[in-house]
């Protein structure tokens, strides 16, 4: 049960986070990403970011997910320049690959069927 500034808070970080990912997703990691979704605990130290990677079909994206992984004090950081003055503490950051697009497309092409 999330609470009200859980809620607010989250919508913060998705909004910035997706502004870091636009910023560094065609130079950097050479595809699209958008932040679907961003909890955060109710302690508010451990912030987690549903990640959706678009690229070509021959890329792989555990790679992208490894490598926003490697650059996640980098990414935590220029957070912090961002929500300096609405949070008092930058939570932990934490990434995950968003599949349901690719669920929600294999449910679909098993209707069809």
């Amino acid at each position: 049960m999330n609470t009200t500034r859980q809620q607010k808070i989250a919508s913060l970080l998705q909004k910035e986070l997706a502004n870091i990912f636009l910023q560094d997703s065609k130079s950097i990691y050479n595809c699209m990403i958008t932040v679907t979704k961003a909890t955060i605990t109710s302690d508010l130290s451990i912030a987690r970011g549903y990640l959706s990677i678009y690229m070509a079909p021959n890329n792989d994206k555990d790679l992208v997910i490894a490598a926003i992984r490697a650059n996640t004090k980098d990414i935590r950081f220029r957070l912090g320049q961002k929500i300096k003055n609405q949070l008092r503490v930058v939570p932990q950051l934490e990434f995950f690959i968003d599949d349901t697009l690719d669920y929600m497309e294999n449910i679909d092409r098993l209707l069809k069927q």
